[in-house]
């Protein structure tokens, strides 16, 4: 099937264009092409903008094993409401994805139920480095420095060397000392608040893990992606380290800090937690100067009747999948940030960063992989409109101006003004790590 998009604006890498783009089955097959071709579809696109599709590498959709709080199709589809036509999901389920054969398992899963694309992480243990020796068909490796399920916590500094020493897939890490924690909460006592948890999961305990992960990654030439950075003062050490590590920031670490702990409560307990207002602002400045890259919702939903547990009873964790791309919009359209720069951060990039084949550009050759997104449309975020299985946001109440109104997958349409096709059209990444990553592409300068 031949689909001819006309009269949009259209968002390459470095400027944003009026023109028309064909595709073709799965791909993009040429662009700027005359407005009378022969296609099966012709949509006409004046007024709205044409991205390519989010790529969300960081998330948590709690299948296998608590799909009460969400699932691979719940996920999906919440997914194509949002714009993300990709994610890539973190190995703390049930049971945890320690084993490439446990890998296949999900893959299998998603090829069945996903309507949009997908890849996994394998998690470290400090038992299975001959798994992460021998894993393929995933986009690296996920190590938990801080507090975990089962046994994916790996912060014995023997086995840490090992993993970055004798493996070769990128790794990415949650960079939270176990130790500073544990020393928090003793020296505070018995919680009393949500508020506590900043004062528990502190700055210290931030920047201690990114350190550690940093030194291992510098002394062993080990590619390395720091997961939500939450802190300010991490910023410094990530710009030491510039051209080896990449980064990324999470919107709840963008929009909220500790003074929204009275209005919010657990809805915003995060781990790691939020913090000030001034690391807000750091964190910021770091993504409009390239020393974050990424920006990804790490998406872990938990019920309602969970999160309005007293904390610490309360989990930790936030749905944000189908609406991180509007909260960016929403900046684009108060003046902050550009529209190019929203489409590097969260899609051109993380395609460099985990080396994905035909992904995160507008490009003849790339695959179908796109949104239209209306800069002009407002709408108010409501927990009772959310597609998420958990059926809250933290948002709630909040109105945005800038949203996706239509999201092909691999060439097709998923979500189209509401409407939903719920046949799984997702597909399974392919990866590149000969690529060499986000610093060995001219997306890096």
């Amino acid at each position: 099937m031949k689909t001819l998009i006309k009269n949009a604006s259209v968002v390459f890498p470095e400027e944003v264009l009026q023109t028309s783009v064909l595709l073709e089955g799965s791909k993009i097959v040429d662009i700027d092409v005359a407005s009378q071709i022969d296609a099966d579809e012709v949509i006409d696109a004046t007024g709205l903008h044409l991205l390519p599709g989010v790529i969300d590498d960081q998330v948590h959709f709690r299948e296998p094993g608590l799909t009460h709080k969400e699932d691979l199709a719940s996920a999906s589809r919440a997914c194509a409401k949002g714009g993300v036509t990709t994610f890539l999901e973190m190995p703390n389920t049930i049971p945890a994805t320690t084993t490439q054969e446990r890998l296949e398992e999900k893959l299998a899963l998603a090829s069945r139920t996903s309507m949009v694309n997908y890849g996994f992480y394998i998690g470290a243990t400090p038992e299975n480095l001959s798994e992460l020796v021998a894993a393929n068909r995933t986009p690296g490796i996920k190590i938990f420095l801080g507090s975990s399920t089962g046994d994916l916590l790996v912060d014995q500094q023997d086995a840490l060397e090992r993993i970055f020493a004798e493996t070769t897939l990128p790794i990415t890490a949650h960079c939270e000392d176990e130790a500073t924690i544990r020393k928090n909460a003793q020296q505070f006592g018995p919680p009393r608040n949500v508020a506590d948890h900043s004062k528990i999961r502190d700055v210290a305990a931030a920047v201690i893990a990114t350190r550690r992960a940093l030194d291992l990654a510098h002394r062993h030439r080990h590619r390395f992606h720091v997961l939500h950075v939450s802190t300010a003062a991490e910023v410094e050490l990530l710009a030491i380290h510039r051209h080896l590590i990449t980064a990324e920031v999470c919107p709840h670490h963008l929009f909220f800090n500790t003074e929204d702990y009275e209005r919010l409560g657990t809805r915003v307990q995060m781990n790691p937690s939020i913090k000030t207002a001034s690391d807000n602002e750091g964190l910021w400045q770091a993504l409009e100067e390239g020393t974050i890259q990424v920006i990804a919702t790490d998406h872990a939903p938990h019920t309602r009747e969970e999160k309005d547990k007293p904390y610490p009873s309360s989990p930790s964790g936030l749905p944000a999948v189908e609406n991180s791309l509007a909260l960016m919009l929403d900046q684009v359209h108060r003046g902050r940030i550009t529209i190019e720069q929203v489409v590097h951060w969260m899609c051109d990039a993380p395609a460099r960063v985990w080396d994905m084949v035909d992904k995160g550009r507008i490009a003849v050759g790339y695959d179908a992989d796109l949104i239209l997104v209306d800069l002009e449309r407002s709408e108010e975020i409501r927990d009772e409109t959310q597609w998420a299985k958990c059926g809250w946001t933290p948002w709630h109440g909040e109105t945005l101006t800038g949203w996706c109104v239509r999201t092909w997958v691999m060439g097709h349409t998923v979500f189209n003004q509401g409407i939903v096709d719920q046949t799984p059209k997702g597909e399974e990444v392919r990866f590149d790590h000969m690529r060499g990553g986000y610093w060995a592409t001219e997306s890096g300068h």
